[in-house]
């Protein structure tokens, strides 16, 4: 298969968390209500997740943030549920697979999203 996209980003946890504080209705605009349950730390990866997609996507204008959802497999593995402006971008450049990988320690969440053909 071929790589369509690599998209990475980096979160600050702190000011994540200040920025969902500070900004009435700024985490139920990111995040579905499966989502929004989930630990700072958590969200903020998920946060990335979404700016990793993006970017890995070509960035265009318009992608709603809810048609990219991070769901958890049984085993704990996080992967994307695409549909809407998100799933039509990804069908548009091709993309068959896509491949996500979370973490947080020290302060900082991260993602890496990688497009495969």
């Amino acid at each position: 298969m071929a790589i369509v996209g690599i998209g990475i980003d980096v979160v600050d946890i702190e000011r994540f968390g200040v920025s969902l504080d500070r900004t009435a209705g700024l985490r139920a605009r990111l995040f579905t209500p499966d989502e929004s349950t989930r630990a700072l730390a958590s969200l903020a990866a998920r946060f990335a997740a979404k700016e990793a997609i993006a970017k890995a996507l070509g960035a265009p204008v318009g992608l709603a943030w809810h048609d990219a959802e991070i769901v958890s497999e049984e085993t704990g593995r996080p992967r994307f549920e695409l549909r809407g402006t998100v799933a039509a971008r990804a069908t548009e450049l091709g993309v068959a697979s896509v491949h996500v990988s979370l973490s947080h320690d020290a302060g900082i969440a991260s993602a890496v999203v990688v497009l495969e053909a």
